[in-house]
C-alpha cells in the first residue's frame, strides 16, 4: 500500500483529482467493509444487489484459465449483457470505455484499442489465442478484422507481462473469444443468438446470428453479420457541418466452422471471410509529389523556404485547389479470408494435463479507391501455428511451456506503397509456472523470440532476438481483498515498418522513413494493483511505471504545411499511469461507480511523445428493479495540453451517456432483451486527442442505439 499511497502526491497536475477522488473511496470502502459481509458485484457485475455475488469470470488469455482476482497483472473482461450493451462498430469503439483503453478512432471504420498510450504492434489483437493477422498495426486507417457483434467475450490484459502471447506487446493484449470453432455439442442439439440494431448518428443498421447444432461427436457452427452506416453527424458547431464526409462503413463478416467433439477434447477447423467498404476523412491530395531533400520536405516548386511567408500561401492556395479537383474521399475495398485450427486435448498421456492447438492462415488484401480507380493495393498473407503444453503439479508447480511461430508476407503496390515488400519470420518459446502458498499466488514467465524482416526489393534482411520475463504475485490481503504486483522485462523487436518505411503517406499526412539499423526495445515494467470483489464498496485500482530502453518513435525532423518528416528513432522513454474503478453500493437496486485514467508519456532525454490520450473521470449511477436495468454516466475528459513538437492540443469535454434495457423470457428457453443506449446527450462538438485526424473527423454527437437480442 505504501506506493500506492504515495503516488498521487508525486503525481503530475493531471493524476491528482483523479488518484485523490479514487483514493478517498477506497478508504471509505475499507473502513465500512466487514470480512464476513456477503459479496456484492463488481464494477462490471450485471447486477447491482448488496448481497449479490459476481459470476466467476475465467481469462483465456491467462494461459492457466484464472480467475479475474487471481491475476497479478490489471485486466478486463467484458460479457454477457455488459458486452452486448458495450459492444460498438469496431473493436476500438467497444473498448474505449474501459480504464485505461481509448480507440485510435480513424473515422467510423477504423479504430483500434490504445492502451496506457501505446498502439499499434505494442498491442496485440487476438482471435482465442491466435494472433488476428490484418493490416490494422501498419496504420491507424486500416481496420481491424475482429466483429464484436460476433464476440462472445473479450478480454484485455494491460501491460508486458502477458508473456505467453509476446513479448511485443509491451501496451497490452486484447483476446476476442468467439465460437466459430465449436467446442461442445450443444446438448438440446442446437443454440444460438440473433441480435439487430439502428442508430441515428450514422442512420445505422446492424444484425448478427450464429447457430451452433450436431449429433454424436461432431458440431457445426455458422454465424453471420453485417452493418450498413452512413457518414455520421458529429456535436454542434463543428465549421466543417453536421456530418463527416467519407465516414461510411459497409462490412459483412460471416464465418462456418465444424468441429470432432469428445470426452477429453475436441479439433476443429473454421473459415471466415470477412469484406468492407469504408471511407478515409481527412485524406489529402495536397502533399502528391512531396518528397525529401536530406532531413528537409519539397514539394513541387515550393522552395520549402520556412522565412518567406509568400511561398507558404501559395502552397496552401495550391493545396486546397488540388483537394477541389480530387473531390470525394479515397474509399476502402477490404477482403479477409482466414482459416482457424483449434484444439485441445485434456490428460493426453501421464505428466500432462492439457495439449491445446491454435494455428491460422490469413489472406488480407485491401484497395484504397480514389475518384473511381485503385490507387493503392496493401496485401497480407500470414500463417502462425501455436503449441503449448500444460502439466500437471510438479512440486507444487502448475504451468505450461510452449512455442509459436509465424511467417508474414506484406506489400504495397500503388500511389502509397511507402513501405517495400516485406516478409517477417518469426518464433517464440514460453514457460510459465505458477506457485501457491496460503494466501499468496506467485507466477512467473520465461519467454525467448527470433525475429527476422526482409526487405524483398533491396534484399536486405535484419535479424533480432531477445529474452523476457516476468515475476508477479498476487496476496489475498484479507477476504474479499487482493494486492498484485507484477515486475517485467520485456524485449520488443522493430516491425518491418519501422525497418524498410520510406514514402507518402498521406492518410495520416506524414512521410515516413525507416531505420534498419533499429535494435530492439528493452521495456522495464512495474504493476501494482489492488482490487476487492466482495462488500458494498469494490474496487480495481492500478499504478504502472513503464521505462523503455531504445524506444522506438517517430521523430519528427520537419513539418511543411501539415505535412511531417518522420524519421523512426530511438530514444530511452517513460510511462507512467494510473487507471482504476470503484463502485459503491447505495441501496439493493442502486449502485455508484467512479473511474478514470491518466497516463503521462516523456522521452527521457526531454521531449513528449505525440497522440498521448488525456486523463478522464467517469461517474456512473445504475440501477436494476424487477426485469428492468439503467444507468446514466457523466464522462469528463480533460484538455490535452503536454503535446510533442509540431503537435497541437486538444480541448477537453464532457458527455451525458445513458443505458436503458429490459430483460424478457427469463423462465423460459428463449430469453430475450431489449435496449437502448444513448451517447453524448448534450451534443457535445468533441476530439480524439489520439486521432491522427482529430479536426477532419471530431467523434460522435448525439446518438440513441436501439436494439433486441434473442438467445436460443
Amino acid at each position: 500500500m505504501t506506493s500506492l499511497m504515495a503516488f498521487p502526491s508525486t503525481a503530475p497536475g493531471a493524476f491528482r483529482p483523479l488518484a485523490c477522488a479514487l483514493l478517498a473511496l477506497l478508504a471509505s470502502g475499507a473502513a465500512s467493509a466487514q470480512p464476513d459481509a456477503a459479496p456484492a458485484p463488481g464494477p462490471a457485475a450485471s447486477t447491482t444487489g448488496v448481497g449479490a455475488s459476481l459470476p466467476a469470470v475465467t481469462v483465456s488469455a491467462s494461459g492457466l484459465q484464472l480467475g479475474v482476482s487471481e491475476m497479478t497483472q490489471p485486466v478486463s473482461v467484458l460479457e454477457g449483457d455488459a458486452l452486448v450493451r458495450q459492444r460498438g462498430a469496431t473493436l476500438g469503439e467497444t473498448l474505449e470505455g474501459e480504464p485505461g483503453i481509448t480507440g485510435s478512432h480513424f473515422g467510423a471504420g477504423a479504430s483500434r484499442p490504445v492502451i496506457r498510450g501505446m498502439d499499434g504492434a505494442r498491442v496485440r489483437v487476438l482471435t482465442d489465442g491466435a494472433e488476428l493477422h490484418d493490416a490494422s498495426t501498419i496504420s491507424p486507417d486500416h481496420a481491424v478484422v475482429a466483429e464484436p457483434l460476433l464476440a462472445t467475450q473479450i478480454e484485455v490484459l494491460r501491460g508486458p507481462s502477458a508473456l505467453v502471447h509476446g513479448a511485443g506487446a509491451v501496451g497490452g493484449v486484447v483476446n476476442v473469444l468467439d465460437g466459430k470453432v465449436p467446442t461442445a455439442v450443444p446438448s438440446k442439439g442446437y443454440e444460438g443468438s440473433a441480435e439487430v440494431r439502428a442508430g441515428s448518428a450514422a442512420r445505422d443498421k446492424a444484425g448478427a446470428v450464429a447457430v451452433t447444432g450436431g449429433t454424436g461427436p461432431f458440431a457445426v457452427h455458422v454465424e453471420a453479420a453485417g452493418r450498413d452506416a452512413g457518414d455520421y453527424r458529429v456535436g454542434s458547431g463543428w465549421e466543417g457541418g453536421r456530418r463527416v464526409p467519407g465516414s461510411f462503413n459497409d462490412t459483412r463478416s460471416a464465418s462456418l466452422g465444424l468441429s470432432w467433439v469428445g470426452e477429453s477434447g475436441y479439433l476443429g477447423l473454421a473459415f471466415t471471410r470477412q469484406t468492407a467498404r469504408y471511407g478515409l476523412p481527412g485524406h489529402s491530395h495536397g502533399f502528391e509529389g512531396c518528397h525529401t531533400h536530406g532531413n528537409h520536405l519539397h514539394c513541387g516548386a515550393h522552395d520549402h523556404d520556412h522565412d518567406h511567408g509568400e511561398g507558404h500561401e501559395e502552397h496552401d492556395h495550391a493545396h486546397h485547389e488540388n483537394d477541389h479537383d480530387h473531390g470525394a474521399v479515397p474509399v476502402v475495398d477490404l477482403r479477409s479470408e482466414r482459416i482457424d485450427l483449434r484444439g485441445e486435448l485434456r490428460n493426453p498421456f501421464a505428466g500432462v494435463a492439457a495439449l491445446r492447438l491454435r494455428g491460422g492462415f490469413t489472406d488480407y488484401v485491401h484497395d484504397e479507391i480514389e475518384g473511381g480507380e485503385v490507387a493503392t493495393t496493401f496485401k497480407n498473407k500470414a500463417h502462425d501455428l501455436r503449441v503449448e503444453l500444460q502439466h500437471q503439479p510438479i512440486a507444487g508447480l502448475r504451468g505450461l511451456v510452449g512455442v509459436r511461430t509465424a511467417e508474414r508476407k506484406f506489400s504495397a503496390v500503388g500511389e502509397e506503397a511507402y513501405v517495400q515488400p516485406t516478409r517477417t519470420r518469426s518464433t517464440g518459446l514460453f514457460l510459465l509456472e505458477e506457485y501457491r502458498l496460503g494466501d499468496w499466488r506467485i507466477e512467473g514467465a520465461l519467454r525467448h523470440d527470433r525475429q527476422s524482416a526482409r526487405a524483398l526489393d533491396s534484399d536486405v534482411e535484419r535479424s533480432h532476438h531477445g529474452t523476457s520475463a516476468s515475476l508477479g504475485a498476487v496476496w489475498r490481503v484479507a477476504p474479499g481483498y487482493s494486492l498484485g504486483t507484477t515486475v517485467t522485462r520485456a524485449s520488443r523487436a522493430p516491425t518491418a515498418e519501422e525497418l524498410y518505411a520510406r514514402g507518402l503517406h498521406m492518410a495520416t499526412a506524414t512521410y515516413e522513413r525507416g531505420d534498419a539499423e533499429l535494435r530492439s526495445e528493452i521495456s522495464r515494467n512495474v504493476d501494482l494493483t489492488l482490487r476487492k470483489t466482495s462488500g458494498p464498496t469494490t474496487f480495481d485500482v492500478s499504478v504502472y511505471r513503464n521505462s523503455i530502453r531504445h524506444y522506438i518513435h517517430g521523430r519528427t525532423l520537419d513539418e511543411l504545411d501539415g505535412l511531417q518528416l518522420l524519421q523512426f528513432s530511438q530514444a530511452d522513454a517513460t510511462f507512467t499511469g494510473i487507471e482504476g474503478r470503484v463502485r459503491q453500493a447505495l441501496t439493493r437496486q442502486i449502485g455508484l461507480t467512479l473511474w478514470g485514467d491518466s497516463v503521462r508519456a516523456r522521452l527521457d532525454g526531454g521531449g513528449r511523445l505525440p497522440r498521448i490520450a488525456p486523463a478522464r473521470v467517469g461517474l456512473k449511477l445504475d440501477a436494476q428493479w424487477q426485469s428492468w436495468q439503467g444507468d446514466i454516466e457523466w464522462l469528463q475528459v480533460a484538455r490535452q495540453s503536454r503535446v510533442a513538437q509540431f503537435e497541437s492540443a486538444t480541448p477537453g469535454y464532457g458527455m451525458l451517456n445513458l443505458g436503458l434495457a429490459y430483460h424478457g423470457g427469463t423462465s423460459t428457453a428463449t430469453p430475450w432483451q431489449v435496449y437502448l443506449k444513448a451517447r453524448n446527450l448534450t451534443d457535445r462538438l468533441a476530439y480524439s486527442h489520439v486521432s491522427f485526424v482529430k479536426d477532419a473527423a471530431p467523434l460522435a454527437g448525439r446518438s440513441v442505439v436501439l436494439g433486441m437480442r434473442v438467445a436460443f
